[in-house]
């Protein structure tokens, strides 16, 4: 094992929580770009593990990642690591003393925490791992409840729940750092949520789509598809007085963040033309809860009927096809982002149809990630992440008539007529199955 020979060489642990395995690069690459730090894995780097090493990081850089992450647990200050115990006591032995010994002294408090991925060990056998590491010169009083540092001992034993070795594949040792974000997810759930609309968004993807889209204080951050007025409470056809964005906001603390909500056409032009925005989060009508429609009419000429009130007029609507939504949705982020800015929207796909050249492009922003959230066997949805790189020029605009990606999204509804027809058939294979066992 190499020996470290500084403070600024240490490496870092990353804990991570193995669900949505797709969103968890993205976000650490995103809240790195923050600190104007790149991702810098340890070399046997594997993304769908648990555990990621990371160089080239400070202590204040990996907390401000853990003041941010939701799929990171926790992280540490990796002092040793190996395949075996053996291995980790070499690591450990070599690690420099200076760098332990502000954390080992007479004077300090400290405990000990045994983690396993995969695998449950005995209490005796935690406290056997812990007796074992007698060799660090330890030095101060073991506190349990309030100690000054904690230090952990973490064992993966791989990500197969059906074939789980009898040894660890791998071992670390490190003194803990920060804990993650995950809290919020829960403290944020849209069951204890004060307004709730037909289509809210999970709490966990919504700071997923905020970290993806590098969104910082100061910021201003534009959804163009908000959401519906309707509520979504049991027995509820209509939100209260108080159910509304800014209510929610106040529920978390946060209304001072909020700017305000604006009813219109997100198809129209209702914005002066500048770049406005430094980050555009969405997630556009895909036709299943909510229609997806605008205003307009095929007609040639399409007005208030004599003698109604403009202001009392509903305006006559058409359909609004997922793949005219993606083009104005690029479009009007290609002119209204500021340069660096990111779009971060929601792609529905047909999984059976599915291939990355379905991603709409433009050739003002550049495809920064794509990660699926699966839906159902048919169907899922995938966040799409892109970044500004140029203003847009006078055809930039029209890039999409040639582009193929957007066939998939073009005629009235095509993946709400999917969705349902793998729906239906779902049921018919279920009824069948049902019909047969019952002869």
């Amino acid at each position: 094992m190499a020996a470290f020979s500084s403070r600024s060489c240490l490496q870092y642990l990353l804990h991570l929580a193995q669900d949505n395995l797709d969103f968890r690069l993205p976000e650490i690459k995103a809240l790195l770009a923050l600190r104007g730090k790149p991702f810098r894995p340890c070399e046997n780097f594997r993304e769908k593990s648990p555990f990621w090493c990371l160089d080239g990081l400070s202590e204040e850089d990996v907390r401000s990642i853990m003041a941010r992450s939701v799929c990171a647990k926790s992280a540490f200050e990796l002092w040793g690591h190996g395949q075996t115990h053996s291995e980790l006591r070499t690591s450990l032995l070599n690690f420099p003393s200076d760098i332990m010994s502000p954390f080992m002294h007479k004077d300090s408090t400290y405990r000990i925490n045994v983690y396993t991925f995969n695998k449950t060990l005995l209490f005796t056998d935690r406290i056997k791992r812990i007796d074992a590491l007698e060799y660090l010169p330890f030095e101060g009083t073991v506190s349990l409840k309030n100690p000054q540092h904690i230090f952990c001992l973490l064992e993966d034993y791989g990500t197969d729940p059906n074939n789980i070795p009898e040894h660890p594949i791998y071992i670390y040792f490190g003194r803990w750092i920060a804990d993650g974000q995950r809290d919020l997810i829960r403290s944020h759930s849209v069951k204890n949520r004060h307004f709730i609309g037909n289509t809210s968004m999970d709490a966990g993807l919504s700071f997923f789509m905020a970290n993806h889209a590098r969104v910082k204080q100061d910021d201003l951050v534009f959804d163009p598809f908000v959401g519906t007025g309707r509520s979504s409470r049991k027995n509820q056809k209509w939100r209260g007085p108080d159910e509304n964005i800014r209510a929610n906001l106040r529920q978390y603390g946060t209304q001072k963040m909020y700017v305000d909500v604006m009813v219109s056409d997100a198809s129209k032009p209702v914005w002066r033309d500048a770049a406005l925005f430094d980050a555009i989060i969405t997630d556009p009508p895909y036709g299943i809860r909510e229609a997806t429609r605008r205003t307009g009419s095929h007609k040639d000429i399409a007005k208030p009927a004599e003698g109604v009130f403009e202001d009392s007029h509903v305006p006559v609507s058409q359909a609004y096809h997922l793949s005219d939504i993606f083009t104005d949705l690029l479009n009007f982020s290609a002119h209204h982002l500021v340069m660096g800015g990111r779009l971060v929207y929601w792609l529905p796909v047909y999984r059976p149809e599915y291939c990355e050249e379905m991603v709409p492009l433009h050739p003002c922003l550049q495809l920064i990630s794509n990660c699926e959230q699966t839906l159902s066997s048919h169907t899922s949805r995938r966040l799409i992440t892109m970044e500004k790189i140029k203003e847009p020029e006078e055809f930039d605009s029209l890039a999409h008539l040639s582009d193929p990606r957007f066939s998939a999204y073009q005629g009235h509804n095509a993946f709400r007529e999917k969705y349902f027809c793998g729906l239906n058939k779902k049921s018919t294979k279920e009824n069948n199955k049902s019909d047969g066992s019952g002869d």
